[in-house]
């Protein structure tokens, strides 16, 4: 079957968090993240090395929703879902409906970092692709010095698989890095 004939929720709950499909108008709320966040995000996210302007983001978020219709990547926004406030963003890529399987990558507001609103999030959106996508495998990969971003599929039960020595270059380019790949089956 066609991916784009597949119907599925474009957005979820979890105890604390709104999460929904990327939509226009949302780049104000993203720009503001990303330039709050740049100094950490700018270690990990290639994206956060280049200043962008609020043009350029909502561009991007426009992009990112045309991309969820057409099913190539489904990526999310997440917001506190009493306070409306933006906290940041994660989604499902690396696609492959005919097993099915994904990756997810998240990125949060540094001013929101030190809730477990990212590790609430990346779990609801392991639920979702499990039983909303009849995933028969979800993976989380990052960098193995990423300690932040390794804690949470941790802390979720993922298996490390393993890591990938020497699979890619820092964001800086200046030092080969090591990829740890995380996963969760279908049981």
């Amino acid at each position: 079957m066609n991916p784009i004939l597949i119907d599925f929720p474009q957005d979820f709950y979890t105890d604390r968090l709104f999460i929904r499909i990327a939509l226009p108008g949302d780049g104000k709320v993203v720009y503001d993240a990303m330039n709050a966040s740049r100094k950490d995000l700018k270690k990990w996210l290639e994206f956060a090395l280049f200043e962008q302007s609020l043009e350029q983001v909502e561009q991007m978020v426009r992009e990112a929703h045309i991309h969820f219709r057409k099913r190539i990547e489904l990526r999310f926004h997440i917001f506190h879902k009493e306070t409306g406030e933006f906290i940041g963003s994660t989604s499902l890529h690396h696609i492959n409906w005919s097993v099915p399987t994904f990756e997810i990558g998240y990125w949060i507001d540094s001013r929101q970092s030190g809730n477990g609103y990212m590790l609430e999030a990346v779990e609801g959106l392991t639920f979702y692709a499990f039983y909303a996508l009849q995933a028969n495998r979800v993976e989380i990969q990052c960098d193995s010095k990423n300690v932040k971003s390794r804690a949470i599929p941790e802390r979720l039960g993922y298996t490390l698989e393993g890591t990938l020595r020497n699979a890619s270059v820092s964001i800086d380019r200046k030092e080969l890095r090591d990829t740890c790949i995380y996963a969760k089956i279908r049981e």
